[in-house]
């Protein structure tokens, strides 16, 4: 995989350098809540601007559905990117219009434009190759090389990921090289005991990653929604909480290969439940009950870890060289339960491991509660891509730019 350096060792001075970055931030009524995604290819795009290179960035945002819709425009992005370069950057309000081919022709030496939301364009996340490829011929047309920088889209096989790289010469921006190197410490050579924390919501989204670390790791600690279903495979009630049955017997044979193989598989031992779910919007105070694991009320859901579960986890993080935490063990956007998933954050900080928080919710719950980035060793701007990468599938747009 040819590196930006190597690029920038070539000479990109007055040449276009399209970058296909993640801009995919969350919004709220038009504004930013968190743009740490933005803020991890700073490097790449400042680095090449200072070379001299005409630099246009493309990433999508949102689900759009193949058409232009105000909800998803990266014009905030664009704007918030200008702020942290400290220099003006141009907004194309398409793809590959007018208004894309006008602002990338007025494009000076050093400077940087962002070309509207991709997925705008049907071309973009097509399945037909062949519409794939007419809009990557398009985007192609604006630039004279590609560096793919958008960790947080090589699992998709989409046209500015994998169409558009066969059509330029192609390198590897700073943030990908840095999440592959990553990604590689906790696949080979890892240094143990291994921890992985795996929460969020279902468990069928984390399946096949718990198949392949089933082979990895030393121990794995479940939580979040998705714990509910292993809890009702050990045969206890788990009220309302969020079940998914169709899952059990899956759930019931990692649970005796964990066993046969020594892989320690650490439950909650602990939950708050509530009979309603709470208000996100308010965050009104929430009523609920603290109870032991195996006995949740009929009536009741569990929403976060409990206090004795904190202290488990905490425990068995402690001790860990390495620590992949994917995914939030409650529902940490109302204060009355964050604390499970303010915990294993503080865990993480608290120990001497090399710690990796696997992006998605995660990423936003550390900044969200507080928590100093820099306190931890990598946190990944893709979590699906990022469990991808652990469920040892091979990422379309990491091979586009092998190749």
């Amino acid at each position: 995989m040819k590196t930006i350096d190597e690029l920038l060792a070539e000479g990109v001075a007055g040449k276009r350098v399209f970058v296909r970055a993640d801009l995919n931030v969350p919004l709220a009524n038009g504004e930013i809540t968190d743009d740490g995604r933005i803020r991890a290819v700073l490097p790449t795009i400042a680095k090449l601007a200072e070379a001299g290179a005409r630099v246009v960035v493309a990433s999508h945002l949102g689900r759009p559905k193949g058409a232009p819709d105000p909800a998803f425009s990266l014009a905030p992005a664009a704007k918030r990117l200008g702020e942290l370069l400290g220099a003006d950057v141009a907004f194309a309000t398409d793809t590959v219009g007018t208004s894309a081919k006008e602002t990338v022709a007025a494009l000076a030496d050093g400077r940087v434009a962002v070309i509207e939301n991709l997925r705008f364009n049907a071309g973009e996340t097509s399945k037909d190759a062949a519409e794939r490829g007419a809009f990557a011929d398009e985007l192609a047309a604006l630039a004279d090389l590609y560096v793919g920088d958008g960790f947080g889209a090589v699992h998709r096989a989409h046209a500015s990921v994998v169409d558009l790289p066969a059509r330029l010469p192609h390198a590897a921006g700073y943030l990908i090289a840095t999440e592959v190197g990553v990604l590689k410490k906790l696949t080979a050579d890892v240094k143990r005991p291994y921890a992985v924390v795996l929460g969020g919501a279902k468990v069928s989204d984390k399946l096949a990653v718990i198949d392949e670390l089933l082979g990895k790791a030393d121990r794995i600690l479940i939580g979040g929604g998705m714990a509910y279903t292993f809890l009702k495979a050990q045969g206890h009630e788990v009220g309302i909480s969020l079940l998914q049955e169709d899952q059990l017997d899956k759930v019931t044979e990692y649970m005796e290969r964990a066993k046969a193989t020594g892989v320690e598989l650490v439950l909650p031992v602990d939950v708050l439940v509530s009979a309603e779910f709470p208000d996100l919007k308010t965050k009104a105070p929430a009523v609920f009950e603290t109870v032991d694991a195996d006995k949740i009320p009929a009536d009741k859901e569990g929403l976060d870890i409990g206090p004795k579960t904190r202290e488990l986890y905490a425990s068995k993080i402690a001790d860990a060289e390495t620590v992949f935490w994917n995914g939030p063990v409650g529902v940490f956007e109302h204060p009355d339960y964050a604390n499970g998933t303010k915990a294993v954050a503080q865990a993480l900080v608290d120990s001497d491991a090399f710690t990796v928080v696997g992006g998605g919710d995660s990423a936003a719950a550390v900044r969200i509660l507080g928590f100093d980035e820099n306190a931890f060793g990598h946190i990944s701007t893709g979590g699906g891509a990022s469990l991808e990468y652990l469920e040892g599938k091979t990422l379309p747009g990491l091979a586009a730019l092998e190749g």
